[in-house]
């Protein structure tokens, strides 16, 4: 089952013994870690009924007397081990048997990275205890971020507001969450965000520094393009963080140029492109489409494949120089 659906339904859903929180996504991990522990324990006090261990070298016997102990002031006793997937590894048969004979008061939770559905132990517990942990697709954060935002901080976010959001934090739930937390402090008694506190407020992740080499290039300014990918690399960026925006940003360009060749206006060509709705975001992509015009437009499909060629051991240039070449043919004036 996934995080979300989970989160959703688990306060009327009924007690399993063992749960699996599989995935990378530590903010959703933690949501649901919480929500285990508050169906499990009621308003009981964690402190005399949860115990936590690390599983890279966590014997089953110290799991299993602590499962099998009386809770103390307490509906049941629970055992969290985190992370959990070296202790999967070396203890599956005694976890296998553990699951059909579960302690009548206990309740383990295992945090791993990884959990294939193809094993025994995964095929002996219920969807309701195998809880995937991943951050939603990247079109579908922005109405997450507005569901949160309400659910979690009590304020209502601005569609653009969370487009805008999204494009400048990326996608790591918990920075995002971070993120809300600071705007709902910063609007006090007003019951909205807008995309101009965000725009205000919110500080540019390495991807959103890739928004900014593009509106450089839509400006007509390619020393300035060409400035910015340099400070990253002198930060210590990883060329392949900087490919992964910039190559999402290019492939909607192409998208549109795609569109607009077979006669589409530019509007409907942005929307169908899935290009973020408010003012300054679609201002932008208009200057980056006029700046690049028609026949390199077109070109960005075979510049992707090149590079993604090229980045994989088909080019002996270092990827920075790759990387580097790539802006230079957007930025150049046309000839």
């Amino acid at each position: 089952m996934d995080a979300l659906p989970f989160l959703a339904a688990v306060g009327k859903a009924k007690r399993q013994p063992v749960y699996v929180l599989a995935g990378d996504e530590d903010f959703l991990k933690r949501r649901c870690r919480d929500a285990v522990l508050k169906l499990a324990l009621g308003d009981a006090d964690p402190a005399f009924a949860v115990a936590a261990y690390p599983g890279d070298k966590l014997d089953f016997s110290t799991v299993r007397n602590d499962l099998d102990t009386l809770p103390f002031l307490s509906p049941c006793r629970v055992v969290v081990i985190d992370p959990a997937d070296a202790f999967v590894t070396a203890h599956r048969p005694a976890l296998e048997k553990y699951v059909a004979a579960p302690a009548a008061a206990g309740v383990l939770i295992l945090d791993v990275k990884a959990f294939p559905e193809t094993t025994k132990l995964a095929k002996a517990l219920p969807d309701a205890a195998k809880v995937s942990c991943k951050a939603p697709p990247a079109y579908k954060l922005g109405a997450w971020v507005r569901d949160w935002a309400k659910a979690g901080h009590g304020k209502a976010l601005a569609a653009d507001a969370a487009e805008l959001l999204v494009d400048l934090v990326g996608t790591a739930m918990g920075q995002l969450d971070q993120e809300l937390e600071k705007l709902a402090v910063a609007v006090g008694g007003r019951r909205e965000i807008e995309a101009a506190d965000v725009h205000r407020l919110v500080g540019r992740s390495a991807g959103a520094d890739v928004f900014r080499i593009l509106d450089a290039v839509g400006e007509g300014k390619p020393a300035a393009a060409l400035g910015i990918l340099e400070r990253l690399f002198a930060e210590g960026e990883d060329p392949m963080a900087v490919l992964g925006p910039l190559t999402a940003q290019l492939r909607k360009l192409a998208a549109v140029g795609r569109q607009l060749a077979h006669g589409q206006a530019l509007g409907p060509a942005m929307d169908a492109a899935k290009v973020p709705a408010w003012p300054q975001a679609r201002a932008s992509f208009e200057k980056q489409v006029r700046w690049l015009g028609r026949r390199r437009l077109d070109s960005l499909t075979d510049w992707l494949v090149e590079i993604n060629h090229g980045l994989k051991g088909g080019s002996a240039l270092p990827e920075r120089v790759q990387v580097e070449r790539l802006v230079v043919r957007l930025a150049r004036p046309r000839g």
